[in-house]
């Protein structure tokens, strides 16, 4: 709950005054600095100085290609990982933009060897790659900064595997559910990973956990949406709909309540819950389509503020058991 809108509740309720409001607010500390304000914005220029020296590196190699050698360009780039992982172990207070930047040069080494030797290896495999040998630096930095891109580095590797496991198309087939299911179970197990359960040892916060449930669950919910198309409902929308209750009922308990994640998967269970609404209306006849389409938007307005009303009594008791996030 917004603790602006607590402060009026409370005053509203004991009838305090102009005054004794400025002293509650006052008390709250809603207005002071935060007290880490200026070590996240060091931390912030650091992270962007990083990025753009990632990037500097890397269009200044494609700017000398012709004038390097290969054996030149394997030895810059290797040098660089190689560089910055040893100045995050010897430098404390650089460590997080040094292993950012060495994070991103392994991901640099990988596509230029896919481009200079065409092995034939599918794209997942560089990704899945690049996040096995990323794990060791991140699960070493213990930060945000690093878990977040590696997250969207493995949710990468999973889509491109389903994609390439499933003849390069996107037609769902029932015979290949199994490789979806393996899919949707990969990206949800990482968002476990990186959820507060597994913080003491990973030293993830919300926001790569928040980025990976956001990927899953698109993944998932395009899953979904796609197992409607067909004139009859495919396994792939039960599999979609089965996963993403088990994601809501694991967001809804003490330890994991997150209203960002808890929004983004109810909305998504709205969109399936409504399509498969609009699935079983028969919008076929001109006489009844209208009336039709006013009680699938009528519905989807009710399960919507539904949802809403049930994320926000749900953060109403995580605040007063003093998990709301």
């Amino acid at each position: 709950m917004d603790i602006g809108l607590s402060l009026l509740q409370i005053s509203a309720s004991h009838a305090l005054n102009d005054e004794q409001h400025r002293q509650l607010r006052q008390l709250s500390g809603l207005d002071d600095e935060p007290a880490n304000l200026v070590r996240l914005f060091r931390i912030s220029l650091a992270l962007i100085a990083a990025s753009l020296i990632g990037l500097g590196i890397i269009f200044w190699i494609a700017a000398n290609w012709d004038s390097l050698a290969r054996a030149t360009r394997f030895i810059l780039l290797q040098g660089v990982v190689v560089i910055m992982c040893i100045g995050a172990y010897a430098r404390p207070a650089a460590r997080i933009p040094l292993a950012l930047l060495a994070l991103l040069a392994i991901g640099a080494v990988f596509a230029y060897f896919g481009q200079t030797y065409q092995t034939g290896a599918d794209p997942w495999q560089l990704f899945a790659l690049w996040a096995l040998l990323g794990l060791p630096l991140c699960l070493s930095v213990r930060h945000d900064a690093l878990w977040t891109p590696w997250a969207l580095i493995a949710m990468t590797a999973i889509s491109l595997w389903l994609h390439a496991n499933m003849g390069h198309r996107w037609h769902l087939d029932q015979r290949e559910i199994h490789f979806q299911v393996t899919a949707c179970i990969g990206g949800l197990t990482i968002a476990a990973l990186l959820s507060p359960l597994f913080a003491q040892w990973t030293g993830a916060g919300r926001l790569s956990m928040r980025v990976a449930v956001t990927l899953a669950v698109i993944s998932v919910a395009l899953l979904g949406i796609a197992g409607l198309v067909s004139s009859e409902i495919s396994g792939q929308f039960w599999l979609a709909l089965f996963m993403l209750t088990i994601a809501a009922a694991a967001f809804i308990s003490h330890r994991l309540f997150d209203v960002f994640s808890l929004s983004g998967i109810g909305l998504a269970l709205n969109i399936l819950l409504i399509g498969l609404l609009a699935h079983m209306v028969n919008l076929d006849s001109a006489r009844w389509s209208i009336p039709m389409l006013l009680f699938l938007g009528l519905a989807a307005a009710g399960l919507l503020a539904a949802t809403v009303s049930a994320i926000l009594k749900l953060s109403e008791r995580a605040t007063l058991n003093g998990g709301a996030k």
